[in-house]
């Protein structure tokens, strides 16, 4: 038997770094990832999928991505059944992500790595010359 998933598509919020009272790193991200077919009005749907991170994953992860950077994602599907304030019981299907691929970097995030560079070389200028 076989639980494997395989997605890319983009980070819509950048995930953060929780540890757990085990302590055990995690972190939550939900992927934008677009259907490769159009709907009936001639547009492209995308499904908003809930991935989880642990360990290691979930530190890299938190740490060199942010919102709008593309993504690989290799794990498996999980369901569990989660009870409400109300006593109301649901199903919830997430991703469990066992490996994390940085593809690329969203526009506006290479520019502003990009002026962080070049800011910290003029600082690094001005040292020298005092």
């Amino acid at each position: 038997m076989l639980n494997q998933v395989v997605l890319v598509g983009r980070i819509v919020k950048t995930p953060e770094l929780k540890i757990t009272e085990t302590g055990k790193k995690t972190s939550k991200m939900t992927l934008a990832v677009p259907r490769n077919y159009k709907n009936m009005n001639g547009e492209y749907d995308t499904d908003f999928l809930d991935c989880t991170l642990w360990t290691n994953v979930a530190e890299n992860t938190s740490e060199y991505c942010q919102t709008g950077d593309m993504v690989g994602v290799k794990g498996r599907l999980q369901t569990r059944i989660i009870q409400n304030e109300d006593g109301t019981k649901k199903k919830r299907t997430e991703i469990i992500a066992e490996r994390v691929t940085f593809l690329a970097q969203s526009s506006s995030n290479k520019e502003e790595k990009q002026k962080n560079k070049k800011d910290s070389t003029k600082n690094k200028i001005t040292k020298e010359e005092k």
